[in-house]
């Protein structure tokens, strides 16, 4: 993602960035037990894999991270985030996100 310092948003700045305010975000907790606020891009199916994936954005430095998403069958609400477990699974995830959130981007 790119610095955006120079936009029209109406809000009267000349030197802000818009781009998360409203996106929805979550905290994962790592395992030094350390937090990161990440933002929420999405949540998308890879048929090749056969099941969903997460896209979040780490707020602090724009990093993106894909994980395997794994709902709750008896709660919609409550859900787990799975590693990817192969490269080969990688390159499958990575690939639908390109086609889905950066062609986008491009268009």
């Amino acid at each position: 993602m790119s610095e955006n310092n120079n936009h029209d948003c109406g809000c009267g700045c000349d030197n802000h960035d818009h781009e998360f305010e409203e996106m929805e975000t979550i905290t994962l907790t790592l395992e030094d037990d350390s937090e990161l606020e990440c933002g929420v891009l999405g949540i998308f199916d890879v048929p090749t894999e056969n099941k969903e994936y997460i896209a979040l954005v780490n707020l602090e430095d724009e990093q993106v991270l894909l994980y395997r998403y794994i709902e709750d069958e008896n709660d919609k609400e409550v859900f787990e985030l799975g590693s990817i477990e192969t490269d080969e699974e990688f390159e499958n995830v990575s690939n639908v996100f390109q086609e889905i959130f950066v062609d986008e981007d491009i268009e």
